[in-house]
């Protein structure tokens, strides 16, 4: 039931017609296998040959949505998140708000498919969803400008920075406490006609909202995020980033659901489970 439902949203289009209105890059599993894949109408997939960002072209293998598993929508070599990106965030945690952007990573590891399992760990008391704008790069980037850097962008996709606070406050660094199995949450798959100004983000706990926030309320553009980031490190084709999260951010608990959503892409769904 549950791909009933992505499957009558992901192509977007009118009814009576094929034609898509936003280009939607998917991965999913079909037969037993993973692969990319675009929306051609609200109910079927193109294959891919590979990944589109680096070459991958649409084959004559249509899919039914409803048959298929959503997976990740990206296979990144990194993830790279942003911490305190909104003044509110940063305050209700009782922190400074950053001169320059604070970055860490999360291990491509952590990555979890729409509709997976959040599982919560032993070691921490208090895990927090953080819902985010996640951004996929499309072209390498190495100590880019501003606009180089948004050219750059393949596309927008949803992502819940799940963090264990405990450990986050007990380490300071914030390695352990990101880097969960299943503490990043993606999808459910990749928009690529997108705008970076007037952006919303929303995250939900069992339908009730928790999180809202705007791309315009961010301390650093995502254009100046990933200029920064590539002063730092090269980025690659595929690669991951997650532009930070508003303020709500709260606890989950197992049986909740959760949901990350971003204007003009979607909705990412996923429940929680004690381990």
């Amino acid at each position: 039931m549950r791909q009933v439902a992505v499957a009558a949203e992901v192509g977007r289009a009118p009814v009576g017609s094929s034609k898509v209105i936003f280009m939607r890059i998917l991965r999913i599993e079909h037969e037993g296998t993973a692969s990319y894949a675009e929306a051609i109408d609200e109910q079927h997939v193109a294959l891919l040959s590979g990944p589109p960002w680096a070459g991958g072209q649409p084959t004559n293998v249509r899919v039914p949505l409803a048959g298929a598993r959503l997976l990740v929508p990206v296979t990144p070599s990194k993830i790279v998140c942003v911490g305190r990106n909104y003044v509110a965030h940063a305050r209700e945690l009782g922190n400074d708000v950053p001169k320059e952007p604070l970055l860490f990573l999360k291990p491509p590891s952590a990555l979890l498919a729409p509709f997976g399992a959040i599982v919560l760990p032993p070691e921490s008391e208090r895990v927090e969803h953080e819902a985010e704008i996640g951004v996929v790069l499309g072209t390498r980037l190495t100590r880019a400008d501003p606009a180089t850097a948004a050219n750059a962008i393949f596309g927008l996709t949803c992502l819940n920075d799940v963090t264990a606070r405990d450990l986050q406050r007990t380490d300071v660094q914030f390695t352990r406490a990101k880097s969960f199995d299943t503490f990043c949450p993606v999808g459910p798959w990749v928009e690529t006609e997108f705008a970076l100004t007037d952006l919303s983000i929303v995250g939900r706990v069992n339908g009730e909202e928790r999180q809202r926030g705007r791309s315009e309320q961010m301390v650093f553009s995502i254009a100046q995020l990933l200029s920064y980031m590539s002063s730092v490190m090269t980025l690659e084709p595929g690669d991951l980033i997650a532009t930070g999260t508003p303020e709500g951010v709260g606890p989950l608990c197992p049986g909740d659901r959760v949901e990350v959503e971003v204007s003009g892409v979607g909705v990412l769904q996923n429940q929680v489970v004690a381990r």
